[in-house]
């Protein structure tokens, strides 16, 4: 077999869509094309028990449909359990597109991906993501009521970022806590990988409570809005993870917790913003717990966002977002407690108790 039919069979294999959802327990996934836009994108619905699935809308130029799919399936699967750990009526979804984060879409654009979310009658319900601005919520909204993170004057409640990052902030808070018993951060080194909007947030969060951060991004406008404000340093992309932290805060992509990394990390706490952190969430997480180093489920300390995203949807403002979110550092003390106590990974633990609040609604939703 010639190598460009071996690999074309590999592809083929791999964009097998039924039994990957079969396996990951989605209802749905919804390719969308539209030629006049250039628009491809993907939504996964995984689980809508709870309520509507929510989830923000990623950009990226992903190298294969293959990885933009594995991708959608992860991420959505992974809002499951933010919003059902997190104690809100909401299912999990998510949506890809397939395309330079970095190339300007216009309002055709956005609003011909608004008709799509619509045409699934409020069972997806989206929201900002990597690449996605509340600018871009904005055309969204033009054609579909099925959009959170709006722009306060369109009645949202506007960039989830500072939420979320001051949920990661607090898991952090409540790691430091766990290794050292006390979640004071002054004199902490931290190590955080990706400056976004979350990582921006969260640096200045951390050099607050007068942390020592090291940081890292792509992006150098990033890297410069950050030196602005905050005293930190500043390494190359590759060398993030050499760098002797005790905390190292994933808050770009996910799966940067694998083989490769786990030779060289020096760190004694994970706990960042990224989702999917884990590139095998058996295999790393049991690594993590056979090393005794302290994992905080992204899932949990990551759900501000979607936090604040389903105060908008039920019409309530962001205080109650911020009140809910604090929630965050008594239940990654409790995670941390049953991972103990059970002798599983962190990772698990939280996943049960996720699983646990979903098979409890599912029941009260049977009875008649």
């Amino acid at each position: 077999m010639s190598s460009s039919i071996a690999t074309a069979k590999s592809i083929a294999e791999n964009l097998v869509v039924l039994p990957q959802m079969t396996e990951m327990g989605h209802e749905q996934i919804v390719f969308c094309n539209d030629n006049s836009t250039g628009l491809k994108s993907i939504i996964g619905i995984h689980n809508t028990t709870l309520g509507p699935a929510l989830g923000g809308t990623r950009v990226w130029a992903y190298t294969s449909e293959v990885e933009a799919l594995r991708d959608v399936l992860r991420l959505s699967r992974g809002m499951t359990y933010k919003s059902a750990i997190s104690g809100i009526n909401l299912g999990g979804g998510k949506a890809v597109i397939i395309a330079d984060p970095k190339t300007k879409k216009g309002e055709a654009f956005w609003r011909r991906y608004g008709k799509f979310v619509n045409s699934l009658g409020g069972k997806y319900i989206t929201a900002e993501d990597v690449g996605t601005s509340p600018g871009d919520m904005v055309h969204i909204a033009m054609e579909t009521k099925h959009v959170a993170g709006k722009p306060a004057y369109l009645g949202g409640t506007g960039d989830p970022s500072p939420v979320t990052a001051y949920g990661v902030f607090l898991g952090i808070k409540a790691s430091v806590k766990e290794l050292t018993g006390s979640d004071d951060l002054s004199g902490k080194t931290v190590s955080v990988q990706g400056v976004g909007h979350v990582g921006q947030y969260l640096v200045e969060h951390l050099c607050k409570a007068g942390a020592e951060v090291t940081i890292c991004d792509i992006n150098e406008n990033n890297i410069k809005l950050v030196c602005d404000k905050n005293k930190v340093n500043v390494v190359a992309p590759e060398d993030i993870y050499k760098v002797n932290s005790l905390i190292y805060a994933p808050c770009a992509l996910g799966a940067t917790v694998n083989d490769h990394t786990l030779e060289i990390l020096n760190c004694a706490i994970i706990a960042g913003a990224a989702n999917n952190q884990l590139e095998d969430e058996v295999k790393h997480g049991n690594y993590l717990l056979e090393k005794g180093i302290i994992y905080a489920p992204d899932f949990l300390i990551n759900a501000g966002g979607v936090i604040n995203c389903y105060t908008e949807v039920i019409g309530v403002n962001r205080d109650m977002a911020v009140g809910l979110t604090e929630n965050i550092y008594a239940k990654t003390l409790e995670i941390f407690k049953t991972s103990k106590e059970q002798n599983i990974t962190t990772q698990k633990a939280a996943m049960l108790l996720a699983e646990q609040r979903i098979e409890q609604v599912a029941k009260i939703k049977a009875v008649l």
